[in-house]
C-alpha cells in the first residue's frame, strides 16, 4: 500500500510541474499583451493565494 502512495504522489508531482510551466507561459503572454491588466489579475491571485495559505496553516498539526 505504501508504494502505491509514492507512485501517486510522483504522478501528482509530474502533473504539477507541467501545469506550473503552462501557468508561467500564460503569465508571460499576459504581461506581453497587457502588462497593467495582467498585474491587476496577478495581484488578485496573490491575495487569494495568501488566503489559501492562512487556511492551510489551520490544518497543520501542532507539536507539543
Amino acid at each position: 500500500m505504501k508504494k502505491n502512495y509514492k507512485k501517486i504522489i510522483g504522478k501528482i508531482e509530474n502533473t504539477r510541474k507541467k501545469n506550473n510551466k503552462n501557468w508561467m507561459d500564460i503569465l508571460r503572454l499576459a504581461f506581453e499583451s497587457s502588462p497593467v491588466e495582467a498585474s491587476k489579475i496577478l495581484s488578485q491571485i496573490y491575495k487569494e493565494d495568501k488566503n489559501i495559505s492562512v487556511l492551510a496553516k489551520k490544518l497543520l498539526v501542532k507539536k507539543k
